[in-house]
């Protein structure tokens, strides 16, 4: 499968680069793709939330009335789960929500996620380019001319552009990564793919070897 190959201006260049199909043109596996979001969302969790049993809240050492004679049922701390102020019962204590996927799943699902992309033509490759400096209205126009300013956009680069990460970090609709930084979730959420030249590239010999 070949694409055009767009410039800054959003016009076609005459070139045409192929997109390989050991990557965008595979039979999707939609179960690797659950394990890898699976994965990745839950790995995001911070796993640091907490509540106190019965057995971490101060107080209540002393028993509260005796045990016969009131009338009222036994009782022998106030820091008891159904007293108020009491511990919690089988409340939540830190722990990681870590959740590890075969490198091969994961790759599966990156490509899986890439054809379906490919499929919806919603991937735009542009010639490299970069800036002397940060400059968020350049890049606010560079989307305007690709006409994917009002799309939830993640733009595949070939190297580390401080400039264009800067330019583009205050552009909430849009994310950045390099050639082969991308999460399977990244190109999912996204519904226009900009993808640089030397990028493509990139993706071709490391997904698609």
């Amino acid at each position: 499968m070949k694409v055009d190959v767009l410039n800054e201006s959003g016009k076609k260049t005459g070139k045409k680069v192929e997109l390989s199909e050991n990557v965008f043109a595979i039979e999707p596996h939609d179960h690797s793709i659950w394990l890898d979001i699976r994965s990745i969302q839950a790995n995001q969790r911070q796993g640091t939330h907490s509540s106190k049993g019965r057995s971490y809240v101060s107080g209540g050492g002393k028993k509260p009335f005796r045990q016969k004679g009131t009338g009222r049922a036994r009782q022998g701390t106030i820091r008891a789960p159904h007293h108020v102020g009491g511990g919690r019962v089988f409340g939540p204590h830190p722990h990681t929500y870590h959740i590890g996927i075969n490198k091969k799943v994961k790759v599966l699902a990156r490509k899986s996620a890439l054809t379906y992309k490919a499929k919806e033509n919603g991937i735009v490759v542009v010639e490299d380019f970069s800036y002397s400096k940060p400059k968020t209205s350049d890049f606010i126009k560079l989307l305007q001319n690709l006409e994917v300013s009002d799309k939830q956009v993640l733009l595949l680069t070939g190297k580390n552009d401080q400039n264009i990460y800067l330019s583009a970090c205050n552009v909430p609709s849009v994310e950045i990564r390099d050639s082969v930084g991308f999460s399977t979730f990244d190109v999912l959420r996204a519904d226009k793919l900009v993808v640089q030249e030397s990028a493509l590239q990139r993706i071709n010999e490391v997904l698609g070897k």
